[in-house]
């Protein structure tokens, strides 16, 4: 939506075509509504291959792989296996904080200048860790994002539970954990359709349930996308459609290197406001993210590698319960939570993928994995700028797409 957004600004006409039926429906419907700069390390590090391995026999790792007859699964496990070497994930480590701490300077802006309200928090975030040992990793991820300017406390338990007053009847159970104050959470829903009411005044056209099924190129640009309802012509085109974008792309014999990542979120209708956190977090140890939007807790986790597949059940969300009836045991009734799973658009080394395709006139927004809306309005602002011929403020090395 921020790409929308900033090339309205810009006095193009802009037709955004969606297939469901209203704005923020898919990836942002129920997601973990965190603004985490703190949560730049990609999953593509060290500890990830032991996790997806143990995972082949047990269900609560925080990767796991449900085993399936997809090549393209596995080509991309093999490419994300291949960047989990420290250096590596190190320089991953600090293009996606550029990108955040730009994106979150811009979203910002974007508040001030629409005064959106969306249940946003500027609180910071706490990165909580179990035993010595993941904290010890956890802590060595921080540091590569400290090296690169992100500010960073380390806390013990004592001051966890100082941080964060309902985490006192559980701080024993935790070693300590990581504060970044420049975090904070938000319901990404209500932004993303309070940002499309706010486009729609800018003049941008909304097509809700429409499916785009294709794009036709013509002397090397695309001339329009054919869709449910017909052809909609294009001097440009941007191609955000997250986890969907390779496909649609494919038909244009362009290839990129994005993969679903199926997560899983739960919303609790909170009945002790008193014992609601006020800072949102990550459990690191069950990759459980939990956020307050208003009288509701988000808590979401996992990051499963299970192809197009978006059907849930009742097992698949005991461990992510058990964590968080452990942080929050009698905050509200958990059997009555709002279940829901969406696909995380990952690339294996964990940039995005931005910038023009070999046909000049096709752009791409896509990839950015489970930071998505930290990094949205920087991506929507970047997308706008190479549209318009502007060098973009920030040095995108490592997140421009390469034929």
């Amino acid at each position: 939506m921020p790409t929308a957004y900033y090339l309205a600004k810009d006095g193009h006409e802009v037709i955004v075509i969606d297939r469901q039926p209203a704005a923020a429906l898919e990836t942002s419907f129920a997601n973990g509504s965190l603004l985490c700069l703190g949560h730049s390390y990609p999953w593509a590090s060290p500890a990830a291959p032991g996790m997806l391995a143990r995972s082949l026999i047990r269900r609560d790792q925080a990767l796991r792989i449900s085993p399936r007859l997809d090549p393209r699964m596995w080509s991309w496990l093999l490419k994300f296996l291949a960047q989990c070497q420290r250096g590596r994930a190190d320089r991953h480590a600090a293009n996606r904080l550029r990108l955040a701490t730009y994106s979150q300077a811009v979203m910002r802006d974007v508040v001030a200048e629409t005064g959106l309200s969306f249940n946003h928090t500027a609180r910071g975030l706490l990165y909580l860790y179990r035993n010595a040992r993941s904290m010890e990793e956890g802590v060595a991820q921080m540091r590569v994002l400290a090296r690169n300017g992100l500010e960073i406390r380390l806390v013990d338990s004592a001051q966890v539970a100082a941080l964060e007053p309902a985490l006192r009847p559980v701080k024993d159970r935790l070693v300590g954990g990581v504060y970044v104050p420049a975090d904070g959470t938000g319901d990404a829903r209500i932004f993303t359709q309070e940002l499309a009411r706010v486009a729609e005044t800018l003049g941008v056209t909304f097509r809700f349930g429409e499916t785009v099924k294709g794009l036709r190129a013509e002397g090397g640009q695309v001339r329009s996308a054919v869709t449910s309802d017909g052809i909609v012509e294009a001097d440009a085109v941007v191609v955000a459609m997250g986890s969907y974008s390779p496909l649609l792309l494919r038909g244009l014999g362009i290839a990129i290197d994005v993969f679903p990542v199926k997560g899983y979120s739960m919303t609790v209708l909170i009945d002790r406001p008193a014992e609601a956190p006020c800072i949102g977090g990550l459990d690191e140890d069950n990759l459980l993210a939990f956020s307050v939007l208003g009288d509701r807790l988000r808590l979401t986790a996992t990051a499963e590698f299970v192809g197009y597949d978006l059907s849930h059940a009742p097992r698949d969300f005991l461990h992510m319960t058990r964590a968080a009836k452990d942080l929050f045991p009698t905050i509200g009734d958990y059997a009555k939570a709002q279940l829901w799973a969406g696909l995380r658009p990952a690339t294996p080394d964990g940039n995005p993928i931005l910038g023009p395709t070999q046909l000049p006139n096709l752009y791409l927004n896509t990839g950015h994995g489970s930071m998505g809306w930290t990094m949205s309005c920087g991506s929507g602002k970047i997308t706008a700028d190479i549209v318009a011929g502007r060098t973009p403020d920030i040095n995108l090395s490592g997140m421009l797409y390469l034929s």
